[in-house]
């Protein structure tokens, strides 16, 4: 298993560290409903250092990111981040990422960590226009601050005008004595916030300066249980859930990322899917009975018919209900429309609701 650079400092703290994507992560330190309301109230940390990160440079390095990405990577400019996914051969999904746009020539892809490799060979496959491409995740510490309280604790540590940063843009700057820091307007959460980019030699150094700066508003470290829960109250799918090898993004209500103004990996069945329409949806569901809908139930209609599947689900810390997502026969994805969550021996009572949740 491998370690983030601040793994020691976890384990100092109290975490409870589990496997993840072939790291060993924190998945909580005083629990998931404490955290997960510090990052919606105030303002939490997670180390996220476990995603991808790949450089793509050279003058065709948007020729390669326009063939392998659904959404329309022209669009960038210099500090523009751009949400994408990578279409397989088959009508699914390789993986979501995020596009940076360095300069014209240089990109950085972030990944989903247990898909690194597989999205390195992937898009490596495509590479036959030249394109230099780099691996630089084992060397990257990623850090997410995440919350309405962002803000004002990392504008301690920098001279970059956080407050002015528009949503999914971002810089490069000094942040606490180290220069070069990528300071980005992004985050799983929904809660506002940045994620930092820096080398691993000034981890423990940058994790410090930041929970310095934020004591007066009890900042706190956040595990990946919390950052679960924030994601799905906001509607963002999870790899290897919500999406996966299988799932058409038109299905996953990605088609806003999905653009057929240009040519893409299999771009051309998925327009016909489009013009066709899909036989499934990914909705957002609450539960109207107790019950804790998870990964995999089947979900039903009124008849007893299995009508889909539970992608994710959770108990909300916001709502205090039983939420979820989960794909059905298009037929049923409509607001309002009542479904049935199968789970043990019962048939508990749902409705398809719209996400956001929150």
């Amino acid at each position: 298993m491998k370690n983030t650079a601040l793994t020691d400092t976890h384990i100092a703290l109290g975490a409870k560290m589990v496997p993840f994507a072939g790291y060993n992560m924190p998945v909580q330190y005083e629990g998931i409903n404490a955290e997960h309301a510090i990052v919606r109230n105030g303002v939490g940390v997670f180390d996220v250092s476990h995603m991808g990160e790949f450089i793509l440079k050279g003058e065709k390095a948007l020729d390669l990111i326009q063939k392998v990405t659904s959404n329309d990577a022209s669009k960038l400019f210099d500090g523009k981040v751009q949400y994408s996914c990578l279409p397989n051969e088959d009508g699914g999904i390789v993986d979501d990422l995020l596009v940076y746009r360095m300069d014209e020539q240089t990109y950085m892809l972030v990944v989903n960590a247990s898909n690194t490799e597989k999205d390195w060979n992937w898009i490596s496959k495509y590479n036959t226009y030249g394109v230099e491409m780099s691996d630089i995740s084992d060397d990257t510490t990623l850090l997410a601050i995440q919350g309405p309280k962002a803000t004002e604790v990392l504008q301690k540590l920098t001279s970059v005008d956080l407050a002015s940063m528009e949503y999914y843009s971002f810089t490069k700057g000094t942040f606490a004595g180290i220069d070069d820091v990528i300071i980005s307007a992004t985050g799983y959460t929904g809660a506002g916030g940045f994620e930092i980019y820096f080398p691993n030699k000034d981890a423990q150094h940058i994790w410090s300066a930041i929970f310095e700066a934020g004591a007066e508003e009890n900042i706190k470290p956040i595990g990946l249980g919390a950052r679960d829960t924030l994601r799905l109250e906001k509607g963002f799918c999870l790899y290897g859930n919500d999406i996966d090898d299988s799932t058409s993004p038109l299905e996953a209500g990605l088609g806003w990322i999905t653009k057929f103004t240009k040519d893409f990996v299999n771009s051309a069945a998925l327009a016909e899917q489009k013009a066709a329409g899909v036989s499934r949806k990914l909705v957002g569901f609450e539960l109207l009975e107790r019950g804790i809908p998870r990964h995999d139930y089947e979900i039903a209609d009124a008849e007893g018919t299995i009508i889909g599947k539970v992608t994710s689900g959770t108990q909300s810390p916001s709502l205090q209900k039983p939420i979820g997502m989960g794909y059905v026969a298009t037929a049923f994805a409509k607001p309002g429309t009542e479904i049935f969550i199968k789970i043990r021996n019962s048939a508990v009572k749902a409705q398809v609701v719209k996400v956001p949740f929150i």
